[in-house]
């Protein structure tokens, strides 16, 4: 294939340090779980590599969640559950990760901190996606929401396909790379390139937001 005919190629995917939202914000925060469990993952899938980084990014979550509700910007809660008959996993099974958050469980749960409040948003999924079959588009379009801030994790999956989706539904979106944990750091890195194709200015860090969040009144 000619030069001139390749494909458009993302070479260079670094963060940026300027928020550039549009309209109104909204702070989505995606599968932020594991119960408080140093490591929530099963014991019985060893074989199961994951990017570190849940230490570290899960209290800094926090306090970007408690920032944000200190400046009165709505913040909606993720939370992937499925029945352990597991009749909702659908064909999430065909791939490696097997059974997971199964209703019940402790490493389920969301982290410590990341409760909802009353006046807040949980919402509950059962596919990677959190706009796939629930409520997050009409509760975004109920706070006239046109920039959709994405934390959490896996990167390369259900962050991914939420940036996917909100995209296609015509959200700016904002992936605060230092606040996302991959599946491994070459999927993490090669979702975070993906997103960057889809909008140029959807990889932010999470010192941006800070910065944003500092000139918003409560």
């Amino acid at each position: 294939m000619s030069e001139e005919l390749s494909p458009l190629q993302v070479l260079d995917w670094a963060p940026s340090d300027d928020l550039k939202p549009v309209g109104n914000v909204v702070l989505v925060v995606v599968d932020i779980q594991g119960g408080g469990l140093n490591n929530p993952y099963p014991e019985d899938r060893p074989g199961l590599n994951y990017m570190p980084g849940r230490e570290v990014r899960n209290p800094k979550a926090v306090d970007l969640v408690n920032t944000f509700r200190a400046k009165q910007i709505p913040v909606i809660f993720i939370q992937e559950v499925h029945k352990p008959s597991l009749v909702d996993i659908g064909r999430e099974l065909d791939g490696n990760e097997g059974p997971h958050c199964v209703e019940g469980e402790r490493r389920t749960e969301l982290h410590p901190g990341l409760d909802p409040r009353p006046e807040e948003y949980l919402i509950r999924k059962r596919r990677y996606s959190a706009f796939f079959g629930t409520e997050l588009d009409l509760l975004l379009r109920g706070y006239r929401a046109e920039t959709v801030i994405l934390i959490g994790g896996m990167t390369d999956v259900c962050i991914h396909y939420t940036a996917v989706d909100a995209h296609q539904l015509d959200y700016h979106f904002r992936t605060v790379t230092d606040l996302v944990v991959g599946s491994g750091q070459e999927l993490h890195d090669a979702a975070l390139r993906a997103m960057k194709y889809l909008q140029r200015d959807s990889l932010v860090t999470s010192e941006s937001v800070y910065a944003w969040l500092e000139g918003q009144s409560a």
